[in-house]
C-alpha cells in the first residue's frame, strides 16, 4: 500500500507525463521554489490588501460577489500590472491576441 506522499508523487509524475505526451508545456517547480507562482501570489496579496482586509464581511456570499466584481470589474479591466507591460489583462490580451481570417 502506497503511502499518502509516495501517492502525490505518483499522481505528480503521471501527470507531468501525460501533459508532454499531449504537448503540453508544464511548470512544476520543486518544494519551496517561488519562482512558478510570482505572478499568482502578487495577485493574491494585491487582492487581500485592496479589498478582503479594508472592512469587515459580514457573509461569505457578500465577500464571494465584491471579490467578483474587484476581479472582473476593476483588475482585469483596468488596474495595470508590471508583468504585462504595465497594460491591464484585458488590454494586453487585446493587443496580443491576433485575429486571422481565412478567405
Amino acid at each position: 500500500m502506497r503511502g499518502p506522499v509516495e501517492a502525490k508523487q505518483y499522481v505528480s509524475l503521471a501527470f507531468g507525463q501525460q501533459a508532454r505526451d499531449a504537448g503540453i508545456a508544464v511548470s512544476m517547480g520543486s518544494r519551496g521554489d517561488y519562482f512558478d507562482n510570482a505572478v499568482a501570489e502578487s495577485f493574491f496579496a494585491t487582492l487581500k490588501k485592496e479589498l478582503v482586509h479594508r472592512k469587515p464581511w459580514p457573509t461569505r456570499r457578500e465577500l464571494s460577489a465584491e471579490v467578483f466584481e474587484y476581479i472582473e470589474g476593476f483588475y482585469n479591466r483596468h488596474r495595470r500590472h508590471s508583468t504585462l507591460g504595465y497594460l491591464s489583462p484585458t488590454e494586453y490580451e487585446n493587443r496580443t491576441t491576433t485575429t486571422t481570417t481565412t478567405d
